[in-house]
């Protein structure tokens, strides 16, 4: 679909969307509609139970007088509530009420809101935004799907006075969407298709944007000790892959963000064999690799002002009889060993040694690993917010603060040796699982005994990665969830000049 910001000139056909106030007070161009069609606009109001508040909608067919096909009202709520989030929502629930409407265009008039909490231009822009985001759609694999259950609109425009800036924000903005669909793209494509080797190959297109990659195979990973990550895949006849992606956006000599993934394309759980029912959701264990990836893209796309690395481990669980066993006990990179308890506790043992690769080689300002990585914390946070741990009290502030920004919220869970104790093992370092209770800390425990007391926090992603029922900005599937939130962290902290 086609995106552009002009200027507020009606359009003469499509669909027609403006926005109104609590009390259904009409805005500039509500105001003008509703003389030109001689009040039809405001009767139609008067004639349900439309009020202008957030999340209201009303639609009027061809009212006369107007040049649109229809006009669709909606609902702004009270003006000086109104923020970015809130106009981003606006334009992708217009996305998904109008885009297989049967008409080809819709013109979304952005008026000035007395008191709003966001600027006319970037208004504009969020709202073009919010639409892209929700016209996602991942129809690679229908091939008979009908032209009625195909997006009809083809292009969307939104209207607002001196569109220069706002067209200047949107460009940035729409990289990140980029970002977005890319992890949406790689969270929803079948083990079959995407395995550690082909998604190695998807991360080398982000050489295209100058981005530098990296790929180790099992020989290199092993000559540099990763017996953690390497245990995982040994039953599988996929090779593993680590990926080291790093975009240079800011002096050859500033210091380096850092974002980890876990990337388990796909996971039965190895030899500790997951239930039937529902292993085919499995495919999306890679989700906080594709998040990484994602990010990387939209990072070099709107070519941030920032040095920043992004590293993840690729590797298939599978049972096969090379497969690790539960009891055996491998050596991580840091030279910590591990006894692995339950190899369906698989992403932490390929976390360990890439987050160890990680800082020891670049040194960064701070660490965010991502990963689907426990069960439990479903349990805890549901499909809402992402469990966040941290070793920084900052880091932790700015992630739940850039979390808000974007809507994609994160709640803080706890560390102590209180729970750290639960991994001590009498035949090795560490066990690779601290028993039912407190699944997710435990887990996070054993990640923190990598990071090597850089500023660290690891995001369990598990209830966020993929969404049954979609948002206005959301569809159905892959979320991408995160990509907006570490770009926003990189964008109001770690920029030159921040």
């Amino acid at each position: 679909m086609k995106i552009t910001i002009a200027e507020a000139k009606l359009p003469t056909s499509g669909a027609l969307v403006v926005g109104v106030l609590k009390g259904g007070k009409l805005l500039a161009t509500g105001k003008a509609l509703d003389k030109a069609s001689k009040g039809a606009i405001s009767k139609a109001i008067k004639a349900s139970r439309f009020e202008g508040d957030k999340g209201q909608w009303l639609d009027v067919l061809a009212p006369a007088g107007v040049g649109a096909d229809r006009v669709l009202l909606g609902g702004l709520g009270d003006g000086k509530k109104v923020d970015q989030m809130a106009v981003e929502n606006f334009g992708g629930t217009t996305w998904q009420r109008l885009g297989n409407c049967g008409l080809k265009s819709i013109a979304i008039v952005y008026d000035p809101i007395p008191g709003a909490k966001v600027e006319l231009d970037m208004g504009a822009a969020a709202i073009a935004y919010g639409a892209r985001l929700a016209s996602y759609r991942f129809d690679k694999y229908r091939t008979t799907l009908k032209a009625k259950d195909k997006p009809s609109v083809t292009a969307l425009s939104v209207l607002v006075e001196g569109p220069a800036a706002a067209r200047k924000h949107f460009k940035a903005l729409d990289a990140v969407a980029g970002g977005v669909f890319m992890t949406r793209d790689l969270v929803s494509e079948p083990a079959n298709v995407l395995y550690p080797d082909s998604m190695a190959q998807q991360c080398k297109t982000l050489s295209k944007l100058d981005v530098k990659v990296e790929v180790l195979g099992e020989a290199r990973m092993a000559k540099l000790g990763m017996g953690s990550l390497l245990g995982v895949g040994q039953g599988s006849p996929r090779e593993s892959r680590m990926v080291v992606m790093s975009w240079q956006g800011a002096g050859a000599k500033a210091q380096p963000v850092a974002f980890v993934g876990k990337g388990v394309t796909f996971d039965t759980g190895g030899i500790s064999l997951k239930p039937g029912p529902g292993m085919e959701m499995m495919k999306w264990d890679m989700g906080g690799a594709g998040t990484v990836v994602g990010l990387m893209k939209a990072l070099a796309g709107r070519k941030a002002k920032v040095n920043a690395i992004g590293v993840v481990g690729l590797v298939e669980n599978m049972p096969d009889g090379n497969a690790q066993r539960p009891g055996d006990i491998v050596t991580s990179m840091s030279g910590q060993t591990i006894e692995v308890l339950n190899t369906d506790a698989e992403g932490r043992l390929v976390l360990a040694d890439v987050l160890w690769y990680t800082q020891k080689r670049f040194k960064p300002q701070f660490m965010v690993n991502l990963a689907t990585l426990t069960g439990a914390m479903i349990i805890a946070l549901g499909h809402e917010n992402a469990g966040m741990f941290s070793n920084n009290d900052k880091l932790a502030q700015q992630l739940h603060d850039a979390g808000q920004d974007v809507g994609e919220g994160v709640w803080r869970m706890p560390l102590s040796t209180a729970y750290d104790k639960k991994l001590n093992c009498a035949i090795a370092d560490m066990k690779n699982i601290g028993g039912r209770d407190a699944g997710s800390i435990t887990a996070a425990q054993f990640l923190q005994r990598f990071v090597n007391k850089v500023p660290w926090a690891h995001l369990d992603i598990a209830g966020v990665a993929w969404a049954d029922r979609g948002k206005p900005t959301v569809p159905k599937g892959g979320v991408g969830w995160g990509v907006r939130l570490l770009d926003r962290l990189v964008a109001k902290h770690y920029e030159d000049g921040k």
